[in-house]
């Protein structure tokens, strides 16, 4: 079972980390993860809601059940406005005081306190910074007491300490400056209200760019109607969705979207799948035919029967799995929640180890370099960027894939998938269409020929006969009666239509009758091959053509496996037909190699060979034989229309008929691997170089130290420079499209 909490009080990746931590160290507890960006802990277990609220209080931090998915979204952007204006409204605040004072510290020579005068101006100034701490800064100062109280540290902290430091020594100097040397006389309130001002500037910034990244849920939920019209007692209303229960009637009018999945009872319409499905051009949809919540109605009015409701329907699923895969963090983030969870506590050891080697061995005034140097060692250390770096790029690529119709089970799956240099395509519903068609027709009269023999099929049950069937209901042939069906297992069929003897079958069969196949010899031949099945057809004892049946080969599945070569991933076929339709098979499409007459218990043995041989290697198909491969391989991909079982087992979900969809979520993952490599490393450099030289590194060399300011301004933008870098990767497009 799974528990989601909306988080309301959480600021940095320490705070992740410290939730993380304390959660799961509950025995009821089987996994707690934090999505950070969207503020929420999800945990898996048997815990009870009341009891996780409780032990989350302990730890320092507020959090509420979530409930319903669209009020908790409103609630949550309700919540984002008003932090974002609060933070707006605070930054004008402390910059109004924090920038006249830093153009007046400019303007003057020093702002130091030498006389009672100065101490009047400065102690008037120094109540207005309080101000600014108690009121625009009252949340910085909050948290960290919270998080004081048990035990811990966090953005907050590293903020309150420097900010409060600088106030502190500042109003010493007011208060008492004969007690300090003169060249320690310096205030630095200017210091205080413009860090308090620009890191909630970049608060600001980062929440409007956060909610940006939560598009792809936004865009899925917006497809749901928020009522359907049922008819009930051949009675219609209109009623909220929540009410509507499997086996209503619902009247879909054109222009209407689907609000559940359902089956048509009456009517014919065209319906626009490309929200789900990535596809562009409408489906027809008549009696008898599913369909499926959030899709369109685009032209005739439809009577549908509801098949699936609620959290049942494949868009709440769909919505579901985009929502956790956002929330699950891939391996390479580990090493981010590692370091942010001692972070922390590190740098403020840092900040007192140098404000100590400056008082000791530094320059006069040794006091006012301490203050300096201890204040943007605390300040351009936040570990907020960090924190964001995985996360933020994780919710914009699970997003972008499931616009491309690419659903994505966790984190880790998009890692995985980044480095495949294996892909592993079973034949039957994933190369081929998986469903069998007449593909030639070889006699002196084709018409008559297929007619024949659909009808002869018509009273048959074997797998190639609705194909036959098929494809002449598709001619609009009539079907003629039989008379006298016989079937010969594994041989053909007879019968009588129209007074003539019909046979149908096989050569052997044909053979057996005395009937000559030479007609005919080279042409069988030739469809052999090309893993084409010939059926001969004789009429009254003389053979009269024949019908060739294959499982076509997908549209784009020569042009997507050639995309996936180009990308240098190595393409295998693995099918459990024999050797002589395999090689036919793969000739057609090129793979690099193929792997015929696999039993469904031996595909993920196949599968863990290559593995063992170095490689990483991707399986993707479509049947319940291929559930133990697809969750064998380093990423599994399941056709969408596959069974249930294989979806299940797989990391990552097709709704696209297309192994194009396949190449496509190679290509996304790799860009937002990228993506979170870039993130990664300007949060460590900028941590790793800017602590050095907060801390006075520089200044033997240059005789300058960093201002806390700025500081305080590169701490909050590094935020919203992580954010943005996140977001382009809403600009990704697939190679086809470029």
């Amino acid at each position: 079972m799974t528990t989601t909490l909306l988080l309301e009080n959480v600021s940095c990746a320490g705070c992740v980390k410290k939730i993380e931590k304390g959660i799961n160290a509950l025995p009821e507890v089987e996994l707690a993860c934090v999505d950070f960006p969207q503020r929420r802990l999800n945990v898996e277990g048997s815990i009870d809601s009341e009891l996780l609220i409780s032990q989350l209080a302990e730890i320092g931090y507020r959090g509420r059940l979530a409930s319903n998915e669209a009020e908790d979204r409103a609630r949550q952007k309700a919540q984002q406005a008003q932090q974002y204006k609060l933070h707006i409204r605070n930054t004008v605040i402390a910059l109004g005081l924090g920038i006249p004072l830093m153009i007046a510290g400019m303007l003057m020579d020093e702002m130091s306190v030498r006389t009672p005068q100065d101490q009047v101006i400065w102690g008037s100034v120094g109540l207005l910074t309080l101000l600014v701490l108690l009121f625009p800064g009252r949340h910085f100062f909050s948290g960290a007491w919270s998080a004081l109280k048990n035990g811990g540290a966090t953005m907050d902290t590293l903020i309150a300490v420097g900010t409060g430091s600088a106030w502190l020594f500042s109003t010493a100097v007011v208060l008492f400056p004969e007690f300090l040397p003169d060249g320690s006389r310096h205030v630095y309130y200017e210091a205080s209200a413009m860090i308090i001002g620009l890191v909630n500037f970049g608060l600001a910034m980062e929440i409007r760019a956060r909610g940006r990244t939560s598009e792809a849920v936004e865009r899925l939920l917006n497809l749901q109607p928020k009522t359907a019209r049922v008819i009930r007692n051949d009675k219609e209303q209109d009623l909220p969705l929540e009410l509507v229960i499997t086996g209503d009637l619902l009247r879909i009018r054109p222009g209407e979207q689907i609000p559940v999945d359902a089956i048509v009872e009456q009517g014919q319409s065209l319906i626009d799948e490309s929200m789900l499905s990535g596809e562009p051009l409408p489906v027809s949809k008549s009696p008898g035919d599913t369909i499926s919540a959030g899709t369109l109605n685009r032209s005739g009015a439809l009577i549908v029967k509801a098949e699936k409701v609620g959290a049942e329907t494949a868009l709440s699923r769909i919505i579901e799995m985009v929502k956790q895969a956002q929330a699950s963090k891939p391996e390479i983030s580990r090493l981010a929640d590692t370091v942010a969870g001692i972070f922390v506590p590190v740098v403020i050891i840092i900040s007192i180890v140098t404000a100590l080697i400056w008082y000791l061995l530094g320059p006069e005034p040794q006091l006012a370099y301490m203050l300096v140097t201890a204040t943007t060692v605390l300040i351009i250390a936040c570990p907020c960027a960090l924190g964001l770096a995985t996360p933020m790029s994780v919710m914009v690529g699970v997003g972008k894939a499931a616009e491309y119709g690419i659903l994505i089970r966790n984190g880790q799956a998009l890692q995985n998938t980044s480095e495949l240099d294996t892909l592993v395509l079973d034949k039957t519903g994933t190369i081929t269409e998986g469903k069998p068609a007449v593909t030639d027709m070889l006699g002196d009269n084709p018409e008559q020929l297929l007619q024949l023999a659909a009808s002869l099929e018509s009273a048959s049950e074997h797998p190639l006969a609705e194909a036959v069937v098929s494809y002449a209901a598709e001619q609009q042939l009539q079907i003629l009666p039989v008379d006298n069906f016989q079937s010969y297992s594994g041989r053909g069929i007879a019968g009588q239509i129209n007074e003539h003897k019909i046979s149908l079958g096989n050569k052997a069969w044909m053979l057996e009758q005395n009937i000559s196949c030479r007609a005919y010899e080279s042409e069988a031949e030739q469809l052999a091959k090309q893993a084409k099945t010939p059926i001969y057809v004789a009429i009254d004892g003389k053979l009269a053509g024949l019908l060739a049946i294959a499982d076509p080969i997908r549209n784009d599945s020569v042009a997507a496996i050639a995309r996936l070569q180009a990308a240098g991933i190595k393409v295998i076929m693995l099918t459990g037909d024999n050797q002589h339709t395999a090689a036919a098979v793969a000739r057609r499409v090129a793979v690099d190699s193929f792997i015929a007459e696999v039993m469904p218990d031996e595909k993920a043995a196949e599968v863990e060979k290559l593995q063992q041989q170095g490689a990483k290697v991707g399986m993707c198909g479509d049947g319940i034989n291929d559930a133990p491969a697809l969750a064998r391989a380093d990423t599994g991909f399941a056709i969408g229309n596959g069974t249930d079982v294989a979806i299940e087992s797989a990391d990552m979900v097709l709704i696209r008929n297309s192994l194009h969809s396949v190449a496509d979520a190679i290509e996304l993952s790799q860009a937002t691997l990228r993506n979170i490599r870039q993130n990664l490393f300007g949060a460590f450099i900028y941590n790793t170089l800017g602590i050095p030289v907060a801390a006075g590194i520089l200044f033997p060399f240059t005789g300058m130290l960093l201002s806390p300011v700025i500081a305080g301004a590169a701490m909050a933008f590094s935020s919203v420079t992580v954010v943005s870098n996140a977001n382009r990767l809403r600009l990704f497009r697939p190679s086809t499209e470029k």
